[in-house]
Order: structure tokens, then sequence, then C-alpha cells
């Protein structure tokens, strides 16, 4: 038909009293070759931003489009139903998505572009890692949009095996990033769809209850993980029997939560058995297994135990070098555990090196403004402080400190342990007015998160008491923050 007749026909509607925008969009798709009529339902299918062509490609594979699709989009733009943003990205206007929507549930293969839709955002969220770099983040930017369409819209079209996926991806994008409270509602959403369609006892409820509880654990929520974990765990045995690599997760997660809570004899034998259990299934070298040696050496250094720790961290470190590289968010993870047992015992000109190249991988791979990077910011400035170098030690404490409140809230745990450093800082170079207000904030941040009886809660409580005699020199011990917990 040619634009002509087109407009000739516009004109006979729009004197009829009908849309303009709907008479325009029939007259174009009764113009359309069934593939371009196809190719417009697929990408009908996406959220309302830019579509990367790679997506709609994979989608059209998966949906059994096997026509020229760069030809019949070519058609579709010139058409105006589908606008070029850019080299390879595209977007479709609402009203336009709207009405090829309408056409989509006329056409017969529409639940299987649906499904092929749903196969291609499932393989976009398997490949989102728990801590995801800059890279990966940049990569996948694009796709997060059309994810959440996938789970909030089209959950009816996924498998039972991909159910859990797009909220597993969602929740790591913002999750791995520090944006806890953008992670939250998909943690919570992927629990929920998975108890409607599988009932309370499924694997894939265990694995949501548990990442949910991940995630709290994360922002310093720990009565409200606990229970999700224990459920969680008697679960997953109950389902899979007590010698499956997913038990030993679960009593890894609960040791790491108990080791957070300051309960160290209720941890120790978690993860004990978490450890003889992963290398029993899976072997000496494993991922897995370098993440029980981790938090088994981070209990172990919380208990003063520094003999039993360096041998497990350089284990550990060791493994996860060969097993993902040396420039890997968890290998940054272990360097900085190993300098600060370096620091708790006292060698400084070991530690030193090993915190400067943490900080200076996790800034390279997850970007100045994250979680991570103030930890990093903050254990450097205590081994200055320890040192008694205080003009270093002071804009790092600073700059921690803002980052925490920024990324975690002002009620924070880890919030907390950075005030208490920055006071004992302003303690140490006799700046007493300073330290005093630091002191009571982090004491009561602590006494609400942590409860009246946690171990930094004592700690903090008695800086608090020995500033205030003025007789004694503050009791100094770093809090122990810099644990990680992984699924």
């Amino acid at each position: 038909m040619m634009l002509a007749d087109i407009l000739a026909q516009l004109q006979k509607q729009a004197q009829s009293g009908e849309s303009g925008v709907a008479a325009a969009f029939e007259l174009n798709w009764q113009s359309l070759e069934p593939e371009a009529q196809k190719l417009a339902c697929l990408l009908s299918l996406f959220a309302l931003a830019p579509i990367p062509w790679s997506l709609v490609e994979s989608a059209a594979s998966y949906g059994d489009l096997e026509f020229d699709l760069k030809d019949n989009c070519t058609v579709l733009v010139e058409r105006y139903l589908l606008q070029e943003l850019a080299e390879d990205t595209y977007q479709i206007h609402e009203r336009i998505r709207e009405l090829l929507q309408q056409k989509l549930e006329d056409l017969a293969e529409a639940d299987e572009l649906k499904r092929g839709f749903c196969q291609t955002m499932v393989a976009v969220a398997k490949d989102i890692p728990e801590t995801p770099t800059l890279i990966e983040i940049a990569k996948v930017t694009l796709a997060i949009p059309h994810l959440g369409e996938t789970a909030t819209v089209y959950q009816a079209w996924l498998s039972d095996n991909d159910l859990i996926w797009p909220f597993v991806g969602l929740a790591r994008f913002y999750q791995g990033q520090g944006a806890y409270v953008q992670a939250l509602p998909w943690r919570e959403q992927c629990l929920s769809s998975a108890r409607k369609r599988f009932g309370d006892e499924h694997p894939d409820v265990a694995t949501s209850l548990n990442n949910l509880a991940f995630l709290y654990n994360s922002q310093g929520r720990y009565s409200d993980a606990e229970p999700l974990l224990i459920e969680a765990l008697a679960m997953t045995k109950r389902l899979l029997g007590d010698e499956h690599p997913d038990v030993a997760t679960s009593l890894n997660n609960l040791a790491a939560l108990y080791n957070s809570q300051g309960r160290y004899s209720d941890a120790e034998p978690l993860l004990i058995e978490a450890l003889a259990m992963t290398k029993r299934l899976l072997g000496d070298e494993h991922l897995d297994v370098a993440t029980s040696l981790n938090n088994l050496a981070l209990l172990y250094d919380s208990q003063g135990r520094y003999s039993d720790v360096e041998p497990l961290l350089i284990e550990a470190l060791a493994m996860r070098k060969r097993l993902l590289g040396d420039e890997h968010p968890d290998v940054a993870s272990n360097l900085n555990n190993l300098a600060f047992l370096y620091d708790s015992q006292g060698r400084y000109s070991d530690a030193e090196p090993l915190y400067i190249e943490a900080l200076a991988m996790r800034k390279r791979l997850l970007g100045d403004e994250h979680p991570d990077v103030a930890t990093s910011l903050n254990n450097l400035a205590f081994l200055y402080d320890s040192q008694g170098r205080y003009s270093d030690a002071e804009p790092l404490y600073i700059e921690a400190l803002a980052m925490r409140k920024r990324l975690l809230g002002d009620e924070h745990p880890d919030v907390a342990s950075s005030l208490n450093n920055l006071a004992l800082l302003y303690k140490s170079q006799g700046r007493y007015s300073d330290a005093e207000p630091l002191y009571i904030e982090a004491l009561a941040i602590a006494e609400k998160r942590l409860g009246a009886n946690h171990p930094n809660t004592i700690t903090f409580r008695k800086n608090l008491e020995y500033l205030r005699r003025n007789r004694q020199p503050l009791f100094r011990r770093m809090v122990a923050f810099v644990s990680r917990w992984f699924q």
C-alpha cells in the first residue's frame, strides 16, 4: 500500500470519528507482511525502555522465528511502529505497544513468543553474579527493565525450573551494588511467587527463604534473618536429605549469621559441618569450599584464635585465585580479611599492602560507591590509626562513615562500627568532645540493632564509659564487620 493510499484512508476514517492513532496503526498493520507482524508482536513483550537488538534476536530464536529479522525491523522503523534510538537499540511508543499487545493476543504463536521472551530473560538473569562488577553491570543494565517485565507480567510463561530466576537476577543486580532497598521487593516477590506456584514445601521456596535472609543480613536485620534461615535449613534437609550441597550452604549461612550476632559457640559446629560436607560432596577444589574456609577463619578471628585463622585464609585466597583469577570481588574480600588478621596481630607492614590492594581492586571492579569500598576505607584507616598516623586515618574514616550512611542507612551496624572507630581516633588525639557524641550514637545503634549483650555493643559501651571516666586507655577493638555472607 502506498503512503498516499494510507493517508486517503486515514482521512475517511477520521471523518467517521475513529481514533487517528488507532486508525493509522491499523492501516500500517494491514500493510505489513506476516513476518513483520510477528516481529512487532514479539517486540511488544519488552518493557517501555530501550531494547537491545541482541535480546530480540535471542527471543526470536527461542520463539522459532526463522525469517530475516533485520529486514523486518527496518520495515517497522520505516512505518513508525518502532524507533531506533542508537545502533542496535530500539524502543516502542507506549500507545503503539498497547495496540501491538492487542494484536499479539490474536496471534496463533502468542504463547510461543511469550515463552521465548521468558527464556531469553532467564538466560540473562543466570549470567548476573552475586557481586556484579562495573563491567557486568554495564553489560546487563539495559536488560533490567525487561527482566522486571518477565517477573511481574509473564510469570505464567516461565517454566517451573525457571520461575525464580528473573527475581534472583534482579535482586543480585541491586544487592550486589549495595542497593538493598531496591533489591528487597524482588527477594520478597520471589518468595511469594514460589509459594504460590509450589506450595510451602519446595526447594525453590527454601532457596527464596535463604536469599531473603541473605539480604536481611546485609541490612543488619539479624532477628529477621534467623527464622528464615532455620526454616530454609529444615526444609532443605527434609526435601534433599542430610547430605546435599544445599544443606551445606544453609549450614554455612546460618553459622555466618550467628557469627554476626556474636554467637560464636553456635556458629562453630555448623561451619565445621558445612566445610566437611562440602569437601565430601564437591571435592577439595571448589568455590564453596573456599567460602567455608573463609567463614570459619572469620569466626576464629572474632574469637581471637589467630593461629587458626591464617592457614584457612591463605588456603581460601589461593583457591579463589586459582578458580576465579587474580581480579575478582571475592579475591579482594580475601585480601581484606587476611590484612585484617595481620592488623589484629600488629603485623602492620604485612597488612598495609594487602589493604591497599583490596581497596584498589574493589574500586576498579565495583566502583567508588560500594559497601565493600567503604569497608576497605575503614579498615585501612584503622591500620593507620593503630600506627599513630592520625592525619592519614581521619579522612578515610570520615569518607567510610559518610558512604555507609548513604548506602546502608543511618542505623546499620556497620555505621555504628564506623562511628566507634572515628571516636577512637579522636580519643587518641585527646579530642574528647568530638569523640563522645560519636560513641553515644554508635552505642544507641548497636543496642537497637544488635541488642544489649552483643560483643560489639559491649565494646561500644565500655569505650564510652572509659572516655567518661577518663582513667585508662580505651579498649581498642576493631568490630568484625568485614565478614562476607554467601548463598
